[in-house]
This record gives structure tokens, sequence and C-alpha cells, in this order.
């Protein structure tokens, strides 16, 4: 969750920001909600002890790392089934 709740709020925010027409606009939400996205993920790390106290660090970052990955997959698996003209 500390992964798909950013990146989904991160999405959100970079489209209504894209549909302006304005380059420095969408650039500026850009960065801006890579902030934000960057922020939350750090806060729902840190907040995670706290919300299940007998979290095992190494399982948390290696399925943090499995869900980044899927992004890549994602992409791997859109670009195959996409056929040429």
């Amino acid at each position: 969750m500390a992964v798909v709740i950013p990146a989904a709020l991160f999405a959100r925010g970079v489209r209504k920001h894209m549909s302006s027409g304005n380059p420095g606009t969408a650039v500026t939400g850009l960065f801006g909600w890579e902030l934000v996205k960057i922020v939350l993920t750090v806060a729902l790390l840190a907040a995670a002890p706290w919300v299940l106290p007998e979290v095992v660090w190494l399982a948390l970052l290696a399925g943090m790392v499995v869900t980044l990955k899927m992004y890549w997959l994602a992409l791997w698996v859109q670009t195959r089934s996409v056929k040429p003209n």
C-alpha cells in the first residue's frame, strides 16, 4: 500500500495538470505530485511499525521492490500485446 496509494494519487494529480494544455503547468504539476508521492511513501513506511507492530522489515521492503517492478512488467506486457500497423 505504501507504493500503490501514492502512485495512484500521483497519476490522478498529473492527469489533471496534463489536461491543462499549458506545458509549464504540466511540468510543475509533474514535479509537485512526484514530491507528494515521495513524501507520502516515506510517511507510510515510517508509520508501518505503529500500524503493523509485528512487521518484518525485510519482507516489507521485498514487497515494495516487487510492487515497483510490476510497473516494468506491465509496460513490457503492454508493448508485447500492441501489434505494429
